[in-house]
């Protein structure tokens, strides 16, 4: 007949086990979605820039805010890790299944939103800029008049750029609502991690 031990039940030896699959599953489907974001936004800033060179540095914005969503994840990826606690001295697991669960729903919730806003930035974005060019554009190839242009080539272009600076607005309004879904799950999954509870071994 096995031996009773207190907090077996609570605090088994598999219970660690949770709380790395939730930061390494927020590690990665943050960088996921990170890495998608910029993949699409990418493509439509390099297409954007044959209708309009002029506008690449101004739209490349879509490529920062997908990038921050890897932050998102490595710092709640950190802060999960180091509350994972080690066994004691006497070779008992301190780590309750009740902080596995917790890291793990954390790791959920910031890797998954992050995974969402990075495809929302991703195709908001490749739309968006590649609009942004043919607007500003007018839908001519930027080497189009390189040579000369009459003064009604110049009204036009004006009136061009203006009409594409109204896109940009909505745009970034999009682009800023799109990265607040990893927010929101950056937010909740900070409140997730701090919930512990941690055995103690007499």
């Amino acid at each position: 007949m096995s031996a009773v031990v207190a907090g077996a039940d609570t605090c088994p030896d598999y219970a660690p086990v949770f709380g790395y699959f939730g930061a390494a599953l927020c590690a990665i489907l943050a960088n996921w979605g990170s890495a998608w974001g910029t993949w699409k936004a990418g493509m439509g800033v390099c297409e954007m820039g044959i209708n309009y060179n002029k506008g690449v540095i101004k739209n490349i914005v879509p490529i920062v805010m997908a990038g921050v969503l890897g932050i998102y994840g490595l710092i709640v990826s950190v802060i999960i890790t180091q509350s994972i606690a080690p066994p004691n001295n006497d070779q008992y697991t301190t780590y309750s299944l009740y902080n596995g669960y917790s890291h793990l729903a954390a790791g959920l919730c910031c890797g998954l939103s992050c995974l969402a806003a990075g495809g929302t930035i991703g195709i908001i974005g490749e739309v968006g800029v590649t609009g942004f060019g043919l607007k500003a554009s007018g839908g001519k190839r930027f080497w189009y008049g390189m040579e000369g242009g009459d003064d009604g080539d110049v009204g036009r272009d004006s009136a061009n750029t203006e009409d594409a600076n109204k896109l940009y607005v909505g745009l970034l309004i999009m682009l800023i609502f799109s990265e607040a879904l990893a927010l929101y799950g950056l937010i909740v999954a900070l409140i997730l991690s701090q919930r512990t509870y941690y055995c103690e071994v007499q």
